[in-house]
């Protein structure tokens, strides 16, 4: 009796493992199909007489989940999935962390990324609508992706797919603008010691609740702001990097503000106790700058 409820055990945890397997496996995707005709329709069945649910001009790129009957592929289509016949589909393999790009559509607000592929989950971050993202897996509807040190899920409901990764150049930019417009809002804010905001800030204070509103967790002081972001040289700089300066410390920095284009920079200051914009091509700030980061 022991020796056959053990059996049984043994048999529904294999069950189970493979149940788990089957459900992997239905989260990866086979790789990404081009369309080759000069229009093909995406069905709602593997079948010719299935609804259209959209129609797809020639080059176009579609992410193919799996193979269905009769030489028809399942498919995600700008986050409609249905399916397309494989005489019309040029299907090049992939692996799971070469999807394509992807686009944040979320009608000009920001799209939460999640630690798993449900909004049951905790968010990790926000991402501002219009950033191009490298999509590193798909799993019911949910991509995988990566933004600001970051590796979560978005819904796929506010991406569409685009074959153009430059855009993401594009895209960083027309951020580090927003970062620069939001930081501008509070010219004259007073500096205070220790000021988090948004009534008052000291300089890493002010950086670290700039970002906060990007959904970017930047470390508090300067000198660890640091370990935030990747290094970028001075000639590479771009708005809403951060920028930082020494004088008067034995610490790596000693102040962080954020760099505004022109070569100037918007601060915190301890010269007028106001959050200001300064030169940082000429003058005080130019003899003591040391290095730059770019975070978003």
């Amino acid at each position: 009796m022991i020796q056959s409820s053990r059996l049984l055990r043994v048999a529904l945890l294999g069950a189970v493992l493979t149940a788990m397997c089957t459900i992997g496996a239905s989260a990866a995707s086979l790789g990404a199909g081009t369309v080759t005709a000069d229009a093909l329709r995406l069905r709602s069945t593997p079948a010719a007489e299935g609804e259209i649910l959209a129609t797809v001009s020639s080059g176009s790129s579609v992410i193919v989940l799996d193979e269905a009957e009769d030489g028809w592929y399942k498919v995600n289509y700008n986050s409609v999935e249905g399916y397309m016949s494989g005489e019309y589909l040029d299907v090049a393999t992939k692996t799971e962390t070469d999807l394509g790009y992807g686009e944040v559509t979320a009608d000009g607000s920001s799209l939460n990324m999640r630690a798993g592929a449900s909004t049951t989950f905790d968010s990790l971050c926000s991402i501002p609508s219009g950033t191009v993202l490298e999509l590193d897996g798909i799993y019911e509807g949910w991509y995988k992706v990566t933004y600001a040190g970051n590796t979560g899920y978005v819904s796929s409901d506010y991406i569409t797919i685009t074959t153009e990764p430059a855009a993401t150049v594009a895209a960083s930019s027309a951020l580090g603008d927003q970062i620069v417009a939001l930081a501008k809002q509070y010219l004259g804010t007073p500096y205070v010691l220790g000021g988090n905001g948004p009534s008052s800030f000291d300089c890493s204070g002010f950086t670290k609740y700039i970002y906060s509103q990007f959904g970017s967790s930047l470390n508090r002081t300067a000198t660890d702001q640091l370990q935030n972001g990747v290094s970028v040289s001075r000639d590479e700089l771009q708005p809403g990097d951060l920028v930082f300066f020494k004088y008067r410390t034995s610490k790596p920095v000693s102040h962080v503000g954020i760099y505004i284009g022109g070569g100037e920079f918007i601060h915190a200051s301890t010269n007028r106790y106001v959050v200001q914009i300064d030169q940082m091509n000429s003058g005080h700030y130019a003899n003591v700058y040391v290095y730059a980061r770019r975070v978003l």
